[in-house]
C-alpha cells in the first residue's frame, strides 16, 4: 500500500473515532432512560459452541427478570472459519477478523435486532462467553449499527481471552493466527469503550485449576496438560485458569474484574455436582451475575 493510501486509512479511522467520541452523551442519557428497567442480555457463544448450549443460562437470566436472547450460532458455523486458511493472512499470522468472522458477526446484529424489536427504549448487555469477548468488541467497532451501539449498555466477558499470545515465546502459537492482535491493535480497549461509548466493561474469570510447567509424575499429568494450554494462550503453563483460559488473559486493562474460585470454562462437560460449574451454571451464577449485570 502506498504511502498516500496509509494516509487515507489512517486519517478514515480517526474520523470514525472521533465521530463516535460525539455520542457519549446520547448514549448515557438512553442508559438513564433505561436504569428502571433490567437491560436485555444478549448471549454471544463461545469458539465450537452452539446458541442451544446456553438454553440453561438464558433460563436463569430470565428469572432474574432480564430478557435474554442467545445469537443464533450452530456447532457447525465454527466450520466457516477454515476460510480463513485459505488466504496467505493465516499462514502469516495477520489474518484479520473479517470476513472470515462475519457469519458470527451478522448472528450477533441479528440477536440485537430481535432484543430490541418490541421496546424501544430496552439497554442492551452483551454477555459474551470465551471468544465471544474479543468477536464482540470487533462487533461494537466494526459491525453493528450506530442505533445498536447507542444501546449497549455493558460488555461482560466470561473467561475470555482478551489478549494475544505473546510472540516470542518458544512453542508459542496464536490459536487466532492474528485476529486477537488485531483487534488488541484496532478495536477499541475496556476505558476507550467507555469513554467513547459509555459502555461499560466487566471481565469475569475462573481459577478452576492450576496449570503445571513439568512433568513430575502421574499426579501432575493433568496439570502439565492444562498448563501446555494455557502456555499457548499467555505464554506461561504455571498459571491460574478455568481449564482453558488464563486468568490473566481474560481480565482486559481499564475493565471492572470479578474472579471466582472453582469454576469451568464451558458448559460442555460441566457438572455442578461433580464441581465442574462452568460460568453460567446454577452454583457459579449468583456468584458473579450480581457483580456484573447489576448497575455498579
Amino acid at each position: 500500500m502506498s504511502s498516500r493510501a496509509l494516509a487515507l486509512a489512517a486519517s478514515a479511522r480517526l474520523d470514525a473515532r472521533e465521530r463516535s467520541s460525539r455520542r457519549p452523551r446520547r448514549f448515557c442519557a438512553r442508559a438513564t432512560r433505561c436504569a428502571a428497567a433490567k437491560p436485555h442480555v444478549v448471549i454471544c457463544p463461545g469458539l465450537g459452541n452452539a446458541g442451544t448450549d446456553y438454553d440453561a443460562f438464558a433460563a436463569l437470566l430470565r428469572a432474574r427478570g432480564h430478557g435474554a436472547t442467545i445469537a443464533d450460532v450452530r456447532r457447525v458455523d465454527w466450520l466457516r472459519n477454515a476460510a480463513g486458511a485459505a488466504t496467505p493472512a493465516y499462514w502469516r499470522g495477520t489474518l484479520r477478523p473479517k470476513p472470515t468472522v462475519n457469519w458470527y458477526l451478522d448472528a450477533l446484529a441479528n440477536a440485537c435486532e430481535e432484543a430490541t424489536r418490541d421496546d424501544d427504549d430496552v439497554a442492551l448487555i452483551l454477555c459474551a462467553h470465551s471468544a465471544g469477548g474479543w468477536l464482540a468488541r470487533v462487533f461494537i467497532d466494526e459491525h453493528a449499527s450506530e442505533a445498536i451501539v447507542g444501546r449497549i449498555a455493558r460488555l461482560v466477558t466470561l473467561g475470555s481471552p482478551m489478549k494475544p499470545a505473546p510472540r516470542d515465546v518458544p512453542g508459542v502459537v496464536d490459536q487466532t493466527r492474528g485476529i486477537l492482535t488485531y483487534v488488541d491493535e484496532n478495536c477499541r480497549s475496556a476505558s476507550e469503550l467507555t469513554r467513547d461509548l459509555g459502555i461499560e466493561c466487566v471481565c469475569v474469570a475462573g481459577k478452576y485449576a492450576r496449570g503445571a510447567e513439568t512433568l513430575d509424575g502421574v499426579a501432575s499429568a493433568g496439570a502439565f496438560a492444562l498448563g501446555q494450554g494455557y502456555k499457548q494462550v499467555c505464554g506461561r503453563a504455571a498459571v491460574d485458569g478455568d481449564g482453558i483460559t488464563p486468568v490473566e488473559s481474560a481480565l482486559m486493562d481499564g475493565a471492572r474484574h470479578v474472579v471466582l474460585d472453582d469454576v469451568y470454562h464451558t458448559p460442555l462437560g460441566a457438572d455442578d455436582a461433580a464441581g465442574r460449574a462452568w460460568y453460567g451454571s446454577p452454583a457459579a451464577f449468583e456468584r458473579w451475575v450480581p457483580l456484573a449485570l447489576d448497575p455498579s
